[in-house]
């Protein structure tokens, strides 16, 4: 039921963009799982007309794209580096073919909120979206930060960069010291011998 719903706005940014659609249609038959653990995991098949339709749940998908819910608003706005983090499994082309499709796709929420209440409502629920979507990104980026902060310095679970380098520093030269001194017994022992 769930990938109904999720794949109807897919299909509607689709046929807005019919190059998409034609690009897609190259790959009919073929299956693609979207996995966004513990939130998501949805299967769909590509269509002949280049639309996606609902998968049976017990096909292994061809490609599978899975990323972590964190990076879920930075592909909402199209952020480039956003989709770095996207890892594919399976047929590598389709997967990459898939990621370039979705950076590509620009749904004009304005222009198509439009045609329903009105061009200058539209554009300032539009406008207000988008303040209050950029508002999300800056408080999961300063709560990330914070518990971050909370973890390195009040209860120490992660390791702070400076001492984790400073650490490795004294390890290398502890590794060389003892590396050295071996040498040392060794050629001791060779004059005793």
């Amino acid at each position: 039921m769930f990938s109904a719903y999720a794949i109807l706005p897919i299909n509607y940014a689709l046929r807005h963009e019919s190059w998409a659609s034609k690009w897609l249609q190259s790959y009919e038959g073929k299956s693609v799982r979207i996995c966004i653990p513990p939130l998501v995991d949805l299967k769909m098949v590509v269509l002949a007309n280049g639309e996606f339709g609902h998968c049976n749940d017990n096909l292994e998908a061809d490609a599978t794209l899975s990323f972590s819910p964190g990076i879920l608003p930075g592909l909402i706005a199209q952020d480039e580096s956003a989709y770095d983090a996207i890892h594919v499994a399976g047929d590598g082309l389709f997967a990459e073919d898939l990621i370039t499709i979705g950076k590509s796709l620009k749904l004009n929420i304005e222009q198509e909120l439009g045609k329903f209440i009105g061009d200058i409502p539209a554009h300032r629920v539009t406008e207000a979206g988008e303040s209050l979507f950029q508002w999300h990104i800056h408080l999961i980026k300063n709560i990330s930060e914070t518990f971050g902060e909370y973890w390195s310095e009040e209860q120490p679970m992660v390791v702070k960069p400076n001492d984790f380098r400073n650490f490795s520093r004294q390890t290398e030269e502890i590794k060389n010291d003892l590396e050295m001194l071996e040498i040392r017994i060794n050629r001791l022992i060779q004059k005793c011998n």
